[in-house]
């Protein structure tokens, strides 16, 4: 195993890249990395597993030609650490801020802020007062009751009421802004029954209406979701696409890899 303890770059170069005649194409491909994303070798990791935990990490970043905090971090997935030898030693020490630094401007334990049980109602200096909330006067987030929304996933959401005391006051709020198929189900049939689950018949999340709800159990929307209901041109057809894709992403992972 070769021995990576005081060495300079030149030789951590030359070990790292054995079968280069020339050096000068390796720095300049080095230095052209530097504000992309790169990917550890097997030898940088090396580097690393020797040099961490015994060398101060700058002097580790100066060797691999990386930055102190992706040292740091790529050690700590590596699981490594600082040895205790080294934590004890006067260059460790070097880097350890004095424990009495900044005493004298902290909060002692006990200490009272001087504005401890104040309210300053309509303190405002400057222009603050002219772009105050007004009591009363609402967010140009807010949205009447009976507004319909698309939430993330793309189904639509009706606000039925304003939100209570401690409540979220966004769509987040599912009591205040509820599926809009789950309600107009409500209205007609009553709450949805736990295990079951209102379905559009026509597969489009925004057709809302009553005749194009049904109610289903989580098994027979599992069943009439399976690829396996399909007819069997169409299971190959998904199968043959989820291959395809699969490939591609392994082509353009190890490709990514080597370019690295």
């Amino acid at each position: 195993m070769p021995d990576f303890w005081n060495i300079t770059e030149e030789e951590v170069l030359r070990r790292l890249y054995p079968e280069r005649k020339s050096l000068f194409p390796v720095r300049r491909k080095r230095r052209k990395r530097k504000a992309r994303k790169r990917f550890w070798t097997a030898a940088e990791e090396e580097v690393l597993r020797r040099l961490y935990p015994e060398t101060l990490s700058a002097r580790v970043a100066e060797i691999l030609g990386r930055k102190v905090g992706t040292v740091h971090q790529h050690a700590a997935k590596l699981g490594l650490k600082k040895s205790a030898a080294w934590r004890a030693s006067a260059e460790a020490s070097k880097l350890r801020r004095s424990p009495g630094v900044g005493a004298p401007y902290r909060f002692m334990p006990g200490h009272t802020p001087w504005n401890k049980g104040r309210r300053f109602p309509g303190w405002a200096p400057g222009r603050m007062r002219e772009t105050q909330f007004k009591k009363g006067e609402r967010p140009w987030t807010w949205k009447p009751v009976g507004t319909v929304s698309a939430d993330t996933e793309g189904f639509l959401r009706i606000k039925v009421r304003e939100p209570r005391d401690n409540e979220p006051s966004g769509s987040g709020n599912k009591d205040s802004w509820p599926l809009l198929h789950h309600h107009v189900w409500a209205q007609k049939n009553g709450p949805v029954p736990p295990g079951y689950k209102i379905a559009f018949m026509d597969g489009n999340r925004g057709n809302c209406a009553l005749e194009n709800l049904e109610l289903m159990t989580n098994a027979e929307r599992m069943r009439r979701n399976s690829v396996h209901n399909l007819p069997k041109e169409l299971q190959l057809v998904i199968q043959l696409a989820g291959a395809l894709k699969r490939k591609i992403r392994e082509t353009a992972g190890s490709g990514q890899h080597e370019t690295q």
